[in-house]
């Protein structure tokens, strides 16, 4: 008895001035590091750093980040004339074109980005044609502007770089 009341308040004490009691909690995965270059992304280099930010602020088990010098980017961000697409080679790595054809459409360039992102990170075009569907693409309405994944996408990121889950390599275009 007297040995249950010495337990006790001893953990009273460690508690009153601030030590843990037990066992720690693991400690989370550090979120792995993409490195994007958006150098040949010309007129749309902002708008790929604000596509990656709003990913950034979605998941937490990957990040994209712009490359340091001297460091080989994951992921090659180019613009072009046509509509935009992606080439992956596996997930988090590949290239994709920030189309004008889109733009001129009048798509919005921030909701082109995070989508096209959204590929590379693993996700597929799902053409639901709801603007709350990031990876809807081009089959939401011109006026969209939604340029955020909702929460089934973001989760489907996060677990994606929980663990090594294998995409194919494969070609991903925003059809007109």
């Amino acid at each position: 008895m007297l040995r249950k009341r010495l337990s006790a308040a001893l953990v009273a004490v460690a508690m009153l001035v601030g030590l843990q009691v037990g066992t720690a909690a693991p400690a989370a995965a550090a979120a792995r590091i993409l490195y994007y270059d958006a150098s040949q992304a010309q007129e749309f280099k902002a708008v790929v750093n604000q596509g990656a930010q709003i990913w950034n602020s979605r998941v937490t088990n990957v990040q994209l980040q712009p490359v340091p010098a001297g460091r080989t980017p994951n992921i090659r961000v180019y613009a072009d004339d046509g509509w935009p697409r992606t080439y992956t080679t596996s997930l988090g790595n590949g290239r994709w074109y920030m189309g004008r054809e889109a733009v001129n459409d009048g798509y919005y360039q921030a909701r082109i980005a995070a989508h096209e992102f959204g590929h590379i990170l693993g996700l597929p075009d799902r053409r639901t044609g709801l603007c709350a569907d990031l990876m809807s693409g081009s089959s939401a309405p011109v006026s969209c502007t939604n340029a955020y994944p909702n929460a089934t996408e973001a989760a489907t990121v996060n677990n994606n770089f929980r663990s090594s889950v294998a995409v194919p390599a494969r070609e991903f275009a925003w059809a007109g």
